[in-house]
């Protein structure tokens, strides 16, 4: 997988790039992630990738051109379609099963989204997509951009140390996930749950798809719902 990110700061993104997961499923060789400085594509000799609106109003829009010069410039690098995506809150809130649609795209172009707005011919001639990590609003979005770039990469074959600890993650099968412990057993007057310790894989499992169930019915009804 290929994921190229547009950016007016893209120095922000080497403290998720260059850490941790990200970084391993990179020297992997699963994933090549490219960050891109959207002033470089600007024709203004000051470097400015944004102006006022049309029609008045506050803030700065990040303009059109500089935009598509660099969305062009990358596909012809990337072999193949590359499917191009908006970050930005009018967008399709990101899930776990969008992200695992994501995840099978072989090459990924993320536009930040930053100040007032971005020109609409952004979305109507250049995105392919729009996506929002949530109903709130963001400086820019280079930081929803880090968060579906980490939702995606763990979803690649190969990443994560066990291939199986996907399948038991919050939101697979629309639940969340069951409560988990670790040692001492027993720590203060907090003990750990005695169906854990007693070895019976098959009550156990049991336990936890029945606390998953509660933990769901509790803290997010709506999934159940889905």
């Amino acid at each position: 997988m290929r994921i190229d990110i547009i950016s007016i700061f893209p120095k922000m993104f080497s403290a998720v790039l260059d850490e941790s997961m990200v970084k391993r499923a990179q020297l992997k060789g699963k994933v090549k992630i490219f960050t891109h400085d959207l002033r470089d594509y600007t024709l203004d000799k000051h470097r400015k990738v944004d102006d006022r609106p049309f029609g008045g109003g506050s803030g700065m829009v990040l303009q059109v051109e500089p935009i598509f010069r660099a969305v062009q410039a990358i596909k012809k690098k990337i072999k193949g379609k590359a499917k191009v995506i908006l970050l930005c809150p009018q967008g399709k809130r990101l899930n776990q099963a969008y992200a695992k649609k994501l995840s099978g795209c072989r090459n990924l172009i993320l536009i930040c989204g930053h100040y007032e707005g971005i020109d609409e011919r952004v979305r109507q001639y250049l995105a392919d997509e729009e996506v929002s990590i949530g109903d709130y609003v963001l400086t820019g979005g280079e930081l929803a951009a880090m968060v579906l770039v980490d939702s995606l990469v763990r979803l690649l074959p190969g990443v994560l140390g066990d291939k199986n600890s996907l399948n038991f993650e919050s939101f697979e099968g629309n639940l969340l996930e069951y409560p988990q412990y670790s040692r001492p057993a027993k720590f203060k007057n907090w003990p750990v749950p005695e169906v854990l310790v007693s070895g019976d894989h098959r009550k156990i499992n049991a336990w936890r798809k029945l606390q998953s169930f509660k933990r769901t019915r509790l803290k997010r009804p709506d999934l159940l719902k889905q």
